[in-house]
């Protein structure tokens, strides 16, 4: 059996997702042969590979021209019109298809599903079932779902009510969880409450906006009872930067540290970062309740409004702000905090990526029975 994950590299949560879906798979069953492609950028030409680069740029430094843009593709069906000029991935889809003959071809990028459509435009029915893996919440964009898919799975119920609202049949969603790497199902919370030697264990991950993060770590630097680490990433000259500006104030600066991270959140009372669906996710699972920094327009003012009106966190949008927010968590011996852990809890899925492996194993076996 095979199953075809596409993905695209228009920000980290849909590879993350198709990485992380890849493992559980594998570990879940082993024979099955699992790809994980992006046809988009496989085998294109120069000025394609750069469109990630594009979107990194226009989210950083023009939010409002991206802005317009998401609004223009979730109100039109822009994106179905359009479609086709994107010969190259659909020859790279369609040769896929054929060589692998997949039973489930697994989305975690909405424009996959629309490439999907356009392939199969002749074909009466399609040998295989197609599953959605949303990766954004409450703010979900219509180009997801507009395109053909025989199941939707979205990370909380909340998202589930939104593509209800919208029209897809109820027995098209499925509430899973997003797929978080499976160490988390397994490792174990290590965050005393309150804490023995009396610090706050708080997580910063410098994100794009790095010219924030001294003025950030400064007015950290100047709450009291905390243990502060801050994760820079390969910017050594931020790191080192970030190291004289604390001076002899207690600090850790971590660099590139993604097999590390799902441990520090677990052992952190609060990560502080922007509102990245994998990033707020992975937290979730990590019951890490979140104050976050910065919202790209569109798909991530989803994941800020589900971490604040779920009471899983706060919004601190500058250096003074974020201060605040860390240390009204943390007074009266964390009664703020206790209450934003409890619904982080609530709202994670620390077995996600199982979970949908499973469901995604069985839609197999329902249409290519054993």
């Amino acid at each position: 059996m095979t199953v075809l994950i596409l993905t695209a590299g228009f920000g980290e949560g849909h590879n993350a997702a198709a990485r992380n879906l890849k493992e559980a798979l594998l570990a879940a069953s082993p024979g099955t042969k699992v790809l994980v492609v992006d046809v988009f950028l496989d085998g294109v030409g120069w000025l394609k590979k750069q469109a990630p680069s594009v979107y990194l740029a226009t989210i950083d430094h023009a939010p409002a021209l991206w802005r317009l843009f998401y609004q223009l593709i979730d109100r039109t069906p822009v994106v179905s019109w359009h479609i086709g000029i994107h010969r190259q991935a659909a020859a790279r889809l369609e040769a896929l298809l054929h060589e692998h003959q997949p039973s489930v071809v697994v989305s975690t990028y909405p424009g996959n599903n629309h490439l999907l459509d356009y392939v199969c435009r002749r074909r009466v029915s399609r040998p295989f079932t197609t599953i959605t893996v949303v990766t954004d919440s409450l703010t979900i964009n219509s180009v997801w779902y507009r395109a053909h898919s025989d199941l939707f799975v979205v990370a909380n119920a909340p998202s589930g009510d939104v593509l209800r609202q919208a029209g897809v049949p109820d027995d098209k969603i499925r509430v899973g969880g997003f797929p978080v790497p499976l160490v988390f199902s397994t490792q174990k919370v290590d965050r005393p409450v309150p804490p023995p030697d009396g610090r706050w264990r708080v997580l910063y991950l410098v994100n794009s906006d790095r010219k924030s993060a001294p003025a950030i770590v400064s007015r950290l630097l100047d709450c009291p009872n905390l243990s502060l680490t801050v994760a820079v990433g390969r910017d050594e000259a931020l790191g080192d930067r970030l190291q004289k500006l604390a001076q002899d104030r207690p600090i850790e600066i971590l660099g590139w540290i993604p097999g590390r991270l799902p441990a520090l959140m677990a052992e952190s009372h609060l990560l502080i970062s922007k509102a990245g669906g994998a990033t707020v996710q992975e937290a979730l699972a990590a019951g890490t309740p979140i104050i976050i920094t910065k919202v790209v327009p569109g798909q991530e003012e989803g994941n800020a409004q589900l971490v604040v009106e779920q009471g899983a966190g706060a919004l601190g949008l500058s250096p003074e702000a974020i201060g605040d927010a860390v240390e009204k968590a943390f007074r009266e011996d964390g009664a703020q905090w206790k209450a934003w852990h409890t619904a982080a809890k609530s709202l994670g899925h620390p077995a996600a990526s199982l979970e949908i492996a499973d469901l995604i194993l069985e839609s197999s076996q329902l249409l290519f029975p054993l």
